[in-house]
């Protein structure tokens, strides 16, 4: 067997020792402080450092995340990975829950019998949601552009939209419909996101919310 030599990290210390290289690869490049954490978790959960340039964030997106998840927002994600994702235990001490549609067999029922995804069609039920709402979509683009649908018609109103699809189909052109709205939002830029990286934002934006606190 070929000898390799590993670092010596605490099973504890491994995502700090991570942070630490990411930062390291980052160099001497400078962003927002409240959209670093943010810029690092992306890279952290992707191995990605694109993320470094494609995040796009609206002015003051992450002060009206934090506020919504403080509020007791709701997340609803486009996904069940996204949705198993989020931190939940630090979002409920806040109020708040995750939710996710796409599995509801109303959803499932109404989606075939319109011939449309179920994802386009969670997006109505998220909109008829109570409270704040913070939409976490990483890879359905169809669920992106029936929420800007929803907001344009004044029938829904996210306090944050985390726009990450992932794909090659409508994925940036749902990403582009979303940036030219006035929505907050935060935006992955061109084809590349997912559902992971829709949990990821969202934990950024829950541990700045707890001042890092997790459990």
């Amino acid at each position: 067997m070929k000898q390799i030599h590993l670092q010596r990290v605490a099973p504890a210390d491994i995502e700090a020792r991570s942070m630490e290289l990411i930062a390291q690869e980052l160099g001497d490049r400078v962003f927002p402080p409240d959209q670093l954490p943010i810029i690092q978790r992306a890279i952290h959960t992707s191995a990605d450092f694109d993320y470094a340039d494609n995040l796009v964030f609206s002015p003051g997106a992450v002060e009206q995340g934090i506020a919504a998840i403080k509020g007791g927002c709701t997340i609803v994600t486009d996904t069940q990975m996204a949705y198993s994702g989020v931190n939940k235990r630090v979002l409920e001490k806040f109020g708040g829950r995750a939710v996710c549609f796409m599995s509801d067999p109303d959803v499932a029922a109404l989606a075939k019998e319109r011939g449309e995804t179920r994802a386009a069609v969670s997006m109505e039920r998220a909109a008829a949601l109570e409270g704040p709402v913070l939409l976490a979509i990483g890879n359905a683009p169809t669920a992106l552009v029936r929420a800007c649908q929803l907001m344009d018609a004044g029938k829904f109103h996210p306090a944050l939209v985390i726009g990450v699809p992932v794909g090659f189909v409508n994925v940036v052109e749902s990403k582009e419909l979303l940036l030219s709205m006035e929505v907050p939002h935060i935006v992955a830029r061109g084809r590349k996101g997912g559902s992971n990286i829709a949990a990821a934002i969202c934990n950024a934006l829950l541990y700045q919310a707890s001042n890092n606190v997790r459990e």
